[in-house]
Formats: C-alpha cells, sequence, structure tokens
C-alpha cells in the first residue's frame, strides 16, 4: 500500500470524530436558544392575568387630581379593572385613608367611599359614578362623613393616602341597608375570590 493511501486511512476516524463534535455543538446551541416558555398565546393558561385596578386619572401611588377632592367638585374618580377571577358574582369598593389626622401620627382610619353589588359584568366606574352613574343593580353605603356615596379627600395636615379596595366577591349581597365600612366588611366574610387596590395621595394646597 502507498505511503498516500496509509495516510488517508489514519485520518479518515479524526476526520470522523471532528464531524461529530461540530454536530453536538450546533445541537446545543439550538437547544440553548428555545429554552423558556414559547412565545405566543401558549403562555396565558399558566399565567393569567392578574386582577388589578387603575384610573385613568391618576397613577398608582400619584397625588390625585383637586377636583375629587373637598378643595374641587368633590366627584369619584374614574376606575377601571381587569382580570377578575372567574369565579367572582359581583364587586364592592371600599376607600379609605389610614393616615389620619396626621401621617406622622394616625391613630385612626377614615372611610370614603362604600359601594357594593357592582354587577359582574362590570369593568370600570365613570367618573362622578358615585353621584350619576353608578351600574344598575349596585349600591353605596354611608363613608364617615354619614353620607352616602363618595367623600373627597381633605386632609388636615400633610400628605394622606387613600386606598381604594376592589374586592370580587362570589355573592350578590343582601340584607344590607345603607351600610357602614364595618357593616360592608362583615357582609364580604368568606366571600372574597380576589382583590384588587389602587393608591393614591393627596395634599392640601398651601394658602
Amino acid at each position: 500500500m502507498s505511503p498516500r493511501n496509509l495516510l488517508a486511512i489514519a485520518l479518515f476516524p479524526f476526520a470522523i470524530a471532528c464531524g461529530k463534535s461540530n454536530s453536538s455543538k450546533t445541537d446545543t446551541a439550538a437547544v440553548v436558544t428555545n429554552v423558556g416558555r414559547p412565545r405566543g398565546d401558549g403562555g396565558s393558561a399558566t399565567n393569567p392575568m392578574t386582577f388589578n385596578l387603575t384610573s385613568s386619572a391618576f397613577a398608582a401611588n400619584a397625588s390625585m387630581p383637586i377636583k375629587y377632592t373637598c378643595e374641587g367638585t368633590n366627584i369619584s374618580p374614574p376606575l377601571a379593572w381587569a382580570g377578575a377571577p372567574a369565579a367572582a358574582k359581583s364587586f364592592a369598593i371600599i376607600v379609605e385613608d389610614p393616615d389620619a389626622p396626621d401621617p406622622a401620627k394616625p391613630t385612626h382610619v377614615v372611610t370614603h367611599w362604600v359601594a357594593y353589588n357592582i354587577p359582574v359584568t362590570t369593568t370600570s366606574l365613570a367618573e362622578t359614578a358615585s353621584k350619576k352613574s353608578m351600574p344598575a343593580g349596585s349600591a353605596q353605603g354611608k363613608n364617615d362623613g354619614n353620607k352616602l356615596g363618595y367623600m373627597g379627600p381633605c386632609p388636615p395636615i400633610g400628605r394622606h393616602r387613600y386606598f381604594f379596595k376592589l374586592f370580587a366577591l362570589d355573592t350578590v349581597l343582601t340584607g344590607l341597608n345603607s351600610p357602614t365600612k364595618a357593616d360592608l366588611e362583615k357582609a364580604i366574610q368568606g366571600h372574597v375570590v380576589g382583590n384588587a387596590e389602587l393608591i393614591g395621595t393627596y395634599q392640601k394646597a398651601k394658602k
């Protein structure tokens, strides 16, 4: 056998090994590239939408416009929500200020709005809804001003936080008549299947 043929035979196993090595690198790169959840709608089943509450009038943890306060027209702000649990049959709202009277030394919580039996088909409340356009079937309770409906922020000192709390309930409430926050909280016990929260702040203008 000629020296040229002997050299070809000697190099043949080396060529096969190199071929396998290159193929292995290519496969590994493909696997790494495809690690993780597939793109598209496939991920929605394992990652359901979060129940959330927003307002087009102010961002979360931001200052509320004056017209929604006692220094303005004292109307309820627009609210919208999405991602409610499938078990929900109605919604309830509580708005409260835990910073009264002074955020530096809070002593009590002031209730600004109580609403309930908001139909499950509802996904938003328009501005001034408390006074003019609550959804059919819904009802409102007493705020700490002993009046039905929304009472806007009116902090005596400092910047206060206002918690807009939305509760998804597995029932439509019965037996309530102009309830206070405490009445509503008692009524919804054992019926809350989801909740969402939005915080706004307000401080009176310095004069």
